[in-house]
C-alpha cells in the first residue's frame, strides 16, 4: 500500500517539476551548458580546415577539445 502511495507522490513531483522547467522556457530561461565556440568562431575554422589546417592543432588553438570542434563543426 504504501509503495502505491509513494509512486504518486513520485508522479505529482515530476509532473509539477516538468511544469516548472515548461514555465521557465517560456521566460526564455535557457538550459544546458553554453556553447564553447560561436557562430563566427565555427566559420572561421571551417574554412581554416578548408585550406589545409589540422583539427587537433585548432582545437588547441581554440581551447576546446577535438571532440567539442568536432560537435561543432556538425551543427
Amino acid at each position: 500500500m504504501s509503495g502505491a502511495v509513494a509512486e504518486f507522490e513520485r508522479a505529482l513531483i515530476k509532473e509539477r517539476q516538468l511544469e516548472g522547467i515548461r514555465n521557465a522556457q517560456k521566460k526564455g530561461t535557457r538550459f544546458g551548458a553554453k556553447a564553447k565556440l560561436t557562430d563566427e568562431q565555427v566559420a572561421e575554422i571551417k574554412e581554416r580546415i578548408a585550406q589545409g589546417e589540422q583539427k587537433k592543432v585548432l582545437a588547441a588553438e581554440y581551447g576546446v577539445s577535438r571532440q567539442t570542434l568536432y560537435t561543432a563543426l556538425s551543427r
